[in-house]
C-alpha cells in the first residue's frame, strides 16, 4: 500500500478513507452533545436542585457544565486534573484534595483474586468520599483494559490485538469491545485505557502486540472496538462528540498520541524520526477515527517526535488534536509522564507541569507524587506562568466527559452486573476470536500431502513445549500482573493442551512432555501418530519486552529440533510478534502463529484438528531475520519470509 516506515521517505498521500474521515470531523464541528438535555426541552428546572444547575439532568450539557466551572475553587479544579493510584486513595485523600480520578496501575487490586464485588466495593467506597465533598463532583475510575479486564481474576481474556488485526473483522472487534466493557463495568469501573490504536511498524517494540498492524488502514478499522466500548453514538448524534451510552458501556481511551509505534529500532518510549506528511499518513489515521466514533480521551504517548516529548509537544496536542481535529474530550498523560519528561526522572519536576499543561494535557496520571503535582500546579497558576484559561479548558473538558458518561447521575458501580464477569457467552466469543486471528503459515513439505487439519482418530500423539499447558504464557502481559505471569493458576481459562485433548477421540492417548530430550523422542520412535509443538516467548510488557534479535527463546528452538526431526509435526508458535523462524521451516510440517490467544485455548485447537477452517491473515510483515528491519508492506526493498496479507486457507474437516 505504499506507505512508508517511519523516517522513511513518503511516497504517497494520505489513503482516500483517511481524508475523507479527516474532512467529515471537520465538518461535523464536535460540538457539546445536547443529548443530556433531556426531553422537557433543557430550559428551567434548576430550581428543584437547590439552583445548582449543574446538577439538573434536564439542563444542555454546556450549561451544566458552566455552572458547575463557575463555582468552582482552584484546588477544585486541580483536583480534578489529578489521576491517582488505587493504593492512596484513601477516603480522606479523595475528600482532602477533590480528586477527580483514580486508577488501578497494571496488578494493582483490592486483594489477590478478589471477586467482582470486592471491586464494587473499593470503588464505591471512595466515590462516596467524592460525593461527599463541597460540590460532589463524582470520582471517574480508570483501569488498563487492553485484551479484556485482565487485571481481574476469573475475568475473559481476549487475544491481544495483534492477533484481532489479523481478523481483519472490525465487526467482531465491536462485540469484543461491548463485551469487555460489560465485564469492566461488573467491577464498577466505568472508564478504561483502551484501545492501543498504535501502528507498530518495528516488532523489535515490546508493545508491537499491542497494535493491531503495522497498516494505518487496518488499525483505523479496527477502532470499531470504541463504539464497542462506548456504545453506538445514534443516528442523530454529534459524531465528534465524547459519547457513551450508558451503565453498560464505558468511556474509552485511545493510546498512545502520537507516532509510538514508529521509534527508532522500535525502543520504547524513545524518538519518532519522521516528517509531519509521514506523521499524518502513517500514525495519525487511527486517531482521526476516533475522534469521529466519539472517543472521551486520548492519551499522550511517553516518545518523542523529532526530539521533543510528546507530553511537551504543545503543535500536536492543543494545535493539531484540539484545534483542528476539534477533539473534545480530555487529554491524559500516561503513568509518571512528567517525571520521565526529564533525565533523570524528577530532575525538573515544576518545569515539567508547565511544559505538560502548556502543551495541552488535562488530567495528569500521578500515581505517587500527587501533592507535590497539584501544590507546584498551584504555584505556577499563582504566579501567572500557566494561565487560569488552560485550567478551566482542561477542566471543562473533564467535566464534559462526566456528563457525557452520566456519572453525575448515576456514580456509583451496580453489584447486580458482577455475573457478568467472565460469562460463558464472552468466553465463546473470545473463542471465536482466536479461531478467527490464528494464521496458517506452512501446511506440509514439498511433495507432501498437508498435515494439517490434524485427524482426531489416532493411537498415540506427542504435545510438547514450555507453551502448550501454561494459560499465562498464552495470555501474555497485561494479564493479573503488568509484565504477566507463567503457570495455570493465576487465573481461569483452557490451554492449548486441554483444547487438544478435549477435541481428540476419546481413547487416544496424549503424551505431553515440555522438555523432551532427543533420547526421549528416539525411545519412543514409532510410537507418535503426529506431535503439535506449542513454543514462543514469555510474557512481557512495555519496555521489558524489547528484543534486537527476536529468536524464539530456548528451550524452543531444541524441542522443535529434537520433535520434528522424528515425527510429523505442527509447530504452534504463541508470541506478541513475528519472530525469526526461518532456520526450522524446512523441519516443520505445518506452522501456525497462534500470537497471544488468551484464556480460551480450545480456539487453537479448534482448527488444528480441523473443526473449523484457518482464515486469518498477517496484518504484520513476517521478516526473515532482523537485519531487514524496519521493514514494513510497499518499502522498496521488501524481502519477507511471509508478506503482509499472507494466510493459508483451510476447510473444515468432514471425517
Amino acid at each position: 500500500m505504499g506507505v512508508p516506515a517511519a523516517g522513511g521517505s513518503c511516497r504517497v498521500a494520505l489513503a482516500p478513507a483517511t481524508a475523507a474521515q479527516f474532512l467529515l470531523l471537520l465538518l461535523c464541528g464536535c460540538g457539546a452533545t445536547a443529548a443530556m438535555a433531556a426531553a422537557a426541552g433543557g430550559g428551567g428546572g434548576g430550581e428543584r436542585y437547590d439552583g445548582a444547575r449543574y446538577k439538573d439532568p434536564r439542563q444542555p450539557l454546556n450549561r451544566r457544565i458552566d455552572d458547575l466551572l463557575g463555582r468552582m475553587t482552584i484546588a477544585e479544579k486541580i483536583g480534578q486534573m489529578s489521576q491517582i493510584e488505587r493504593e492512596n486513595a484513601t477516603a480522606n485523600v479523595v475528600r482532602g484534595y477533590f480528586v477527580g480520578s483514580v486508577l488501578s496501575g497494571g496488578g494493582s487490586v483490592p486483594a489477590p483474586q478478589a471477586p467482582a464485588e470486592a471491586w464494587v466495593d473499593m470503588v464505591n467506597g471512595m466515590q462516596r468520599a467524592a460525593m461527599s465533598t463541597r460540590l460532589g463532583i463524582p470520582m471517574l475510575y480508570g483501569i488498563d483494559a487492553v485484551h479484556g479486564h485482565g487485571n481481574v481474576y476469573k475475568a475473559t481474556v481476549f487475544p491481544h490485538n495483534v492477533g484481532l488485526g489479523c481478523t481483519r473483522d472490525p465487526e467482531l472487534v465491536k462485540k469484543i469491545g461491548a463485551a469487555v466493557a460489560l465485564e469492566v463495568r461488573a467491577t464498577g469501573i466505568p472508564y478504561v485505557f483502551a484501545p492501543c490504536v498504535a501502528v507498530c511498524r518495528d516488532p523489535r517494540w515490546g508493545r508491537c502486540y499491542e497494535s493491531f498492524s503495522e497498516d494505518p488502514k487496518v488499525v483505523q478499522e479496527m477502532t470499531s472496538i470504541i463504539p464497542g466500548l462506548q456504545g453506538e453514538i445514534p443516528a442523530n448524534g454529534r459524531r465528534g462528540a465524547p459519547f457513551v451510552a450508558g451503565q453498560r458501556n464505558v468511556a474509552a481511551c485511545s493510546k498512545h498520541y502520537v507516532g509510538d509505534g514508529g521509534t527508532t529500532k522500535g525502543i520504547n518510549e524513545n524518538n519518532t524520526v519522521a516528517s509531519f506528511h509521514e506523521l499524518l499518513g502513517v500514525h495519525m489515521p487511527p486517531y482521526y477515527s476516533a475522534v469521529i466514533q466519539g472517543v472521551s480521551t486520548v492519551m499522550v504517548s511517553f516518545s518523542s517526535w523529532n526530539g521533543v516529548k510528546m507530553h511537551a509537544n504543545h503543535f500536536l496536542v492543543t494545535d493539531f488534536l484540539k484545534n483542528t481535529l476539534r477533539f473534545r474530550g480530555f487529554v491524559i498523560s500516561d503513568w509518571r509522564a512528567f517525571d520521565k519528561m526529564t533525565s533523570p526522572e524528577h530532575a525538573d519536576y515544576i518545569t515539567s507541569i508547565k511544559l505538560g499543561i502548556l502543551a495541552g494535557i488535562d488530567m495528569v496520571m500521578i500515581p505517587y507524587t500527587y501533592t507535590e503535582f497539584i501544590d507546584d500546579l498551584t504555584t505556577l497558576v499563582q504566579n501567572g506562568t500557566i494561565p487560569m484559561s488552560r485550567i478551566d479548558d482542561a477542566v471543562r473538558r473533564i467535566l464534559r466527559v462526566k456528563f457525557t458518561m452520566g456519572l453525575f447521575e448515576n456514580p456509583y458501580g451496580d453489584p447486580s452486573l458482577a455475573g457478568e464477569l467472565g460469562k460463558p457467552e464472552h468466553r465463546e466469543l473470545a473463542r471465536v476470536a482466536v479461531r478467527r486471528s490464528l494464521v496458517l503459515l506452512k501446511n506440509g513439505k514439498d511433495g507432501e500431502k498437508p498435515l494439517l487439519p490434524l485427524p482426531k482418530k489416532a493411537r498415540s500423539i506427542l504435545v510438547a513445549g514450555s507453551h502448550a499447558d501454561n494459560l499465562g504464557y498464552q495470555c501474555g502481559g497485561w494479564t493479573i500482573t503488568w509484565q504477566g505471569l507463567g503457570g495455570n493458576n493465576l487465573t481461569t481459562g483452557t490451554t492449548i493442551l486441554d483444547g487438544i485433548k478435549r477435541a481428540v477421540d476419546h481413547g487416544m492417548e496424549v503424551v505431553y512432555s515440555e522438555n523432551p530430550d532427543a533420547g526421549f523422542v528416539q525411545q519412543n520412535k514409532g510410537r507418535f501418530d503426529y506431535a503439535v509443538v506449542v513454543v514462543g516467548e514469555p510474557p512481557y510488557a512495555e519496555s521489558f519486552g524489547d528484543n534486537l534479535n527476536l529468536t524464539i527463546p530456548a528451550p524452543g528452538p531444541s524441542v522443535i529440533r529434537n520433535v520434528c526431526g522424528s515425527v510429523r509435526c505442527a509447530v504452534v508458535l504463541v508470541s506478541g510478534r513475528p519472530l525469526v523462524v526461518e532456520p526450522f521451516m524446512g523441519a516443520v510440517d505445518a506452522l501456525v502463529a497462534a500470537w497471544l490467544p488468551g484464556t480460551e485455548g480450545q480456539g487453537v485447537s479448534d482448527l488444528l484438528f480441523g473443526d473449523y477452517g484457518f482464515t486469518g491473515k498477517l496484518a504484520r510483515t513476517w521478516f526473515r531475520s532482523v537485519e531487514q528491519l524496519p521493514m514494513n508492506v510497499g518499502d522498496a526493498h521488501y524481502d519477507p519470509l511471509f508478506p503482509y496479507g499472507f494466510g493459508l486457507e483451510t476447510q473444515p474437516s468432514t471425517a
